[in-house]
């Protein structure tokens, strides 16, 4: 991703908006934000957003939202970055991961079934690289066996299921604003969509220490739900100074809304020309031996990566490295076999698709600003690398 490249695409826009931002004096919330979120979560088909500090952040204050913690399990895949299995580990949930489908590289929906188990609390499905899952059949498992549902939307903004942006989501879906991703911004930022009042009213709570009328608000739906009288002598206001859970500091900065909110104006063109650099690769490699990505019948790819397969990834790699040309393997260890989850036991063999695809596929330039000459050199690079 060419981040210099793409900010002097609209780079007026985009430091006008931030400049107004700086001269305001308003940097911490404020109507840039606000206005992000409800312009963010009409483009998702959502009734709500809430902004955060990360697409990670985003995670844990969803798994919070819905009370999933120690002792509950979230079905999820190993095939996806670190954050989202961490996320569930961090509030202290067990991620049981599950293979993908070998074609889509998403989750395997006739995998779930078998995970499930009395501890079981929610499926973690990730539209990975840009690529839907299949929601209407994961919907349909997680309301027959009442879990809920959090989509990882990380790598997929802009992403279309049956010809719906809201068709990608869940009951809390989370979204990452990463400079690389289809809608980057200048730093860090995430955000959290959802159609349920209450999860966001308790996600804008956790956000900010837990604190104000939305923390207020989450404490008593607590004390309902567990059918515990609500104390009468707790000390009541709606200032950040009345903190009702034990949340975060974790808030999307006015600057990087504001560069946000011009940014998605421009989100569909973005993706429009991802698509289109993905149609040149998949003709001019289509009689070779990589193997190029499909897009799922039912969906809308919106190629955060482009990653071809080929049994020799790690030397077509080497060979494109050294003609100047930026790849990559995205992700070189599952996470079923990362350290961190070594007490989890998984072994190897365990998840043979995810390890196959962690071996032998790897990534190209697919960023919207890729010049034509860039495209062809690419292009003749990999098929000199076959030769080579």
């Amino acid at each position: 991703m060419n981040i210099k490249r793409q900010h002097e695409t609209y780079a007026e826009e985009y430091e006008a908006a931030a400049l107004k931002v700086l001269r305001s004096g308003g940097y911490i919330g404020g109507p840039e934000v606000s206005s992000f979120e409800e312009e963010f979560a009409n483009y998702c088909g959502a009734k709500y957003g809430v902004s955060c500090g990360s697409g990670t952040d985003a995670l844990v204050i969803a798994l919070r939202a819905l009370g999933i913690g120690p002792g509950d399990e979230v079905i999820t895949v190993s095939w996806t970055f670190f954050a989202t299995a961490e996320s569930i580990a961090a509030v202290g949930a067990t991620p049981v991961f599950i293979d993908v489908c070998p074609d889509t590289y998403v989750m395997d929906k006739s995998l779930i079934e078998g995970a499930i188990t009395e501890k079981t609390k929610a499926v973690l499905p990730v539209h990975f690289y840009g690529q839907s899952c299949d929601m209407e059949a994961i919907t349909a498992i997680c309301k027959k066996h009442n879990l809920y549902l959090i989509t990882d939307c990380a790598q997929s903004a802009g992403t279309k299921y049956k010809g719906s942006r809201h068709k990608t989501l869940g009951d809390i879906s989370c979204f990452s604003f990463f400079p690389t991703k289809n809608l980057g911004c200048d730093g860090d930022g995430g955000m959290i969509v959802t159609d349920d009042s209450n999860l966001a009213q308790t996600c804008r709570s956790l956000k900010v220490h837990g604190s104000g009328k939305d923390g207020l608000m989450s404490l008593k739906r607590n004390y309902e739900i567990s059918g515990t009288a609500f104390p009468d002598n707790m000390p009541i206001g709606e200032s950040k100074y009345y903190n009702y859970l034990v949340g975060y500091n974790s808030r999307l900065d006015a600057i990087q809304a504001a560069i946000l909110r011009r940014k998605l104006l421009h989100l569909d063109e973005f993706i429009e020309k991802r698509r289109l650099n993905a149609v040149y690769y998949n003709n001019e490699l289509a009689n070779t031996e990589y193997i190029t990505p499909i897009e799922a019948d039912n969906g809308e790819h919106s190629y955060y990566i482009y990653a071809l397969k080929h049994p020799n990834a790690d030397q077509i790699m080497t060979y494109l490295r050294n003609r100047g040309i930026a790849c990559g393997t995205y992700y070189p260890v599952p996470l079923h076999l990362q350290g961190a989850f070594a007490h989890l036991e998984y072994k190897q063999g365990d998840l043979p698709v995810t390890e196959d695809l962690s071996k032998t596929t790897f990534a190209i330039p697919i960023f919207p600003e890729l010049f034509d000459e860039e495209k062809q050199f690419i292009v003749s690079t990999l098929k000199e690398a076959l030769n080579g």
